[in-house]
Parts: structure tokens; sequence; C-alpha cells
């Protein structure tokens, strides 16, 4: 059985590490963690691992966030995949800070990313991890908050938060969907 994660992110060294970019940083933790490396393919950087008779293939599109649906739809169709087995992370203003929503199905709550997938594809319905990187900014600043880095206090709590996220996505392909979400939605220790 293969799952296909799809990091959203931008590509460029400008981009690296900041909070808009939470999926590629999840997917580049989660490829080091499980000794595997990410190569350039069509549409996207890829690589995979398998566990507990899985196969995750690990999808960070370089379509750039608001033309993510392209290169979703691509590996969809290559891989021969349906979106029940498919599963997107993306950054959440609307959550605190490293806090986790995994969702089967809905709207893009503002993220283009999962715009341009939701348009691509023509459902709502697939898997879509929201990872929390809060609102404490001032008015008029919210975009220099999402392209922003990690603050000090941010990076201190980040690898704990990583290894949880690594965490979900093993589950999400051993026990499934629901059991995840009842595993992990707001059931993971709080930030000290």
């Amino acid at each position: 059985m293969k799952y296909l994660i799809f990091g959203l992110g931008n590509i460029g060294s400008e981009y690296e590490n900041t909070r808009h970019n939470i999926g590629f940083t999840i997917l580049d933790a989660l490829a080091e963690a499980s000794n595997v490396v990410f190569s350039h393919k069509r549409h996207a950087f890829v690589s995979e691992f398998r566990y507990k008779g899985r196969t995750f293939i690990l999808i960070k599109p370089t379509s750039y966030m608001n033309l993510s649906g392209k290169a979703v739809n691509y590996w969809l169709s290559k891989e021969k995949a349906i979106p029940a087995n498919m599963l997107v992370l993306v950054d959440d203003l609307a959550l605190q800070f490293g806090h986790l929503r995994l969702r089967a199905k809905g709207g893009d709550g503002g993220h283009n990313g999962l715009k341009s997938i939701i348009e691509t594809l023509g459902t709502q319905t697939f898997a879509r991890l929201r990872f929390g990187i809060g609102n404490e900014f001032q008015p008029g600043n919210q975009v220099n908050h999402v392209l922003g880095p990690w603050n000090s206090q941010e990076k201190k709590q980040l690898d704990e938060r990583l290894s949880v996220v690594h965490d979900l996505i093993r589950a999400f392909g051993t026990i499934g969907l629901e059991r995840t979400m009842n595993t992990f939605n707001n059931n993971f220790p709080e930030i000290t």
C-alpha cells in the first residue's frame, strides 16, 4: 500500500526555515530520520521509505504554494493513488504554534496551497494536517509573520513537534485516518 505525503512550501533559499514552509520542514526531518534523501523529479522533490509494510512517498512540490494542485495531481496519477491515500501538510495561522489539526476533508480555510489542490482535483475530500504557526503579529504584518523565520522560542520546540507529526504520518498509513485523528487531535503533549 502506498501513501503520498505532500508537504507544501515554496522552493528557494529565501523561504527555507520559514513558517509557511512547515510542510517542507516536516518532510525534510522525516526523510532524515528515515535515512532517505530527496531526488528532484517532475514537479517535486521526492523520497520514499517503508514502514510496517507500507510505502510512504514524501513529496515536496516545486510548483510554488499557489500552484500545488499541479504537482499533487501529477503524483497521484503517476503513483496510481487515490486521494484517500494522501495527506497534505500545511501551516495554519488560526492555530497556536505547534498545535495540530488533522481532518478528512474541508475547505481551503484561506490557504492558497489547499485552494489550488481542491480546484485541481475537484474535491475537498482528502486528509490534511494543519500545523499551527500562531498569529502573534502586529496588524498588517501577517505576510511577514507567515513568510518569516521561526523565533528563538519556536525553534527550541520545533524538533519535539516534528517528532509528533512524524508519528502521526506513520499512524495515518498504518492505523487509518479515523484512528489517527482520535489519537492525535488535541491529544499531544502541551508546549512547555
